[in-house]
């Protein structure tokens, strides 16, 4: 197991008492880490999306030597994952950058603890390829299907706001990415809101046609989310830190070697190579510092969703932030901003 820097012991109590309302690492007190010998006894179980962070980890040959055990469980999308981490069934899961806001929204016992970034081209607004619709503002009266809650969701709003368009103007489908590809290679939808690896298949197999990107809306983040009753464990938070900072490596290594990720990509998740190729080659996520630009970036998004009155009122994103493991991910988000 990697060398861990000890944190000062404070009372788990304190986090217990916290209830919903999540804290920063400076209020909330980190339990102490434990010894080699209880970690083995540790079943760590993480919520994972298709293609996500157990096949990025198994290719970069991280789960070679883990010191606990890893439990898995894979989700369709990231509003699903952060409810079963609220609710204890999951330790901690990677979603996109909406997800965390939906859940705060409903004080979900969680809290967003590591950061990464990805490029925004595969955050896309699906047409199908002989759609009469050439930009936004063809939307206007248009069905767009788009799973609730997601990154995609935001990406949406963003999109209709800078079109001068409001959600009023469009009928929003709530609809999970497996289904919405079916009926959108039916010709069923006017319009789908989803992100790679969906976007890369839809382009390849259902000839479907970007009319919008998040080239200058989207800001890429997605974000590690652990519960407080894990992060409160003594043996739960320390196998939580060293996950963390494995898969900040695994995703280092994923944009040093993108046609051994593609490969390895297709193998686990059954996507043709083509597929995970055309996603790779995109640029994959690096891990970035969980700081107070990353913070800000998810308030404007988090603004934007009361002001189109998806959320029932505003909520302060930075609450349920947890930076307690910044300087264990430290060295490595040093690499990524050298690459």
């Amino acid at each position: 197991m990697r060398t861990r820097e000890v944190v000062a012991a404070l009372s788990v109590l304190s986090i217990l008492l916290a209830g919903c309302a999540s804290t920063r690492n400076a209020d909330a007190g980190v339990p102490p880490p434990v010894s080699d010998t209880e970690l083995a006894e540790v079943t760590l179980t993480v919520g994972d999306q298709r293609g996500g962070s157990q096949a990025m980890l198994t290719a970069a040959g991280l789960l070679d030597d883990v010191p606990y055990s890893l439990e898995w469980s894979t989700f369709t999308s990231g509003p699903p994952l952060l409810e079963a981490v609220s609710a204890g069934a999951v330790d901690i899961g990677g979603v996109g950058n909406t997800p965390p806001i939906f859940a705060a929204a409903a004080d979900a016992n969680i809290a967003i603890v590591s950061a990464a970034q990805g490029d925004v081209q595969g955050d896309a607004l699906l047409v199908p390829a002989d759609s009469p619709l050439t930009d936004l503002a063809d939307l206007r009266g248009r069905t767009i299907a788009v799973a609730r809650g997601s990154s995609a969701h935001g990406q949406v709003l963003y999109n209709l706001r800078r079109t001068g368009l409001t959600p009023d103007d469009v009928t929003l489908s709530f609809i999970q990415p497996a289904d919405a590809y079916a009926a959108f290679g039916q010709g069923r939808l006017d319009a789908w809101a989803v992100w790679d690896p969906y976007t890369a298949q839809a382009e390849l197999e259902a000839e479907a046609r970007v009319l919008a990107d998040g080239e200058g809306t989207a800001n890429g983040y997605t974000f590690q989310v652990a519960g407080h009753e894990a992060l409160a464990d003594p043996a739960l938070n320390t196998a939580i830190r060293d996950y963390v900072t494995r898969l900040a490596e695994a995703q280092l290594w994923a944009r040093d070697h993108p046609a051994e990720w593609a490969v390895a990509w297709s193998a686990e998740t059954g996507l043709p190579e083509d597929v995970t190729r055309r996603v790779t080659e995109r640029g994959t996520d690096l891990p970035v510092r969980l700081d107070a630009a990353v913070v800000q970036s998810e308030q404007d998004l988090a603004d934007a969703f009361t002001e189109a009155g998806v959320l029932p009122g505003s909520l302060v994103f930075g609450d349920f932030v947890d930076d307690r493991f910044e300087t264990d991910l430290e060295p490595i988000v040093t690499t990524a901003e050298n690459r």
